[in-house]
């Protein structure tokens, strides 16, 4: 099992910026990809970003060049560093982890992972 808990959401003006954090804990070393998603209310959940075992990142096109994962393995700890906010990417954010066949982490999948934290909001205000 894994259990991971995000912090950092919060309120910002469009083009402000926010850190998300996800504190992963268990046998993580069960996972290969570790990422973030988003659901919107009355939207359907979206594959923000993903990051491999051998570090490689994914991003959905809608936040390439604004946000940024990242992950400290000492500490445990997922990063979404997140830039230029803008009103649509207002959402519930999840941080999710999980084993891929292929080993990859395309910023799609993350929505399916086995694990995921409780979300935390963002919210973008114009």
């Amino acid at each position: 099992q894994v259990q991971l808990v995000e912090s950092g959401g919060g309120s910002v003006q469009a083009g402000g910026s926010l850190r998300l954090s996800c504190r992963a804990s268990g046998y993580t070393g069960s996972t290969s990809c570790v990422g973030w998603f988003r659901q919107a209310p009355g939207k359907e959940r979206e594959g923000v970003a993903g990051i491999a075992s051998d570090g490689s990142t994914n991003y959905t096109d809608s936040v390439k060049g604004r946000f940024t994962i990242s992950q400290d393995n000492a500490k445990n700890t997922l990063y979404l560093q997140m830039n230029s906010l803008k009103p649509e990417d207002t959402a519930m954010y999840y941080c999710a982890a999980g084993r891929t066949s292929a080993g990859s982490c395309p910023a799609r999948v993350t929505r399916f992972l086995a694990y995921r934290g409780q979300g935390t909001q963002v919210t973008v205000s114009s």
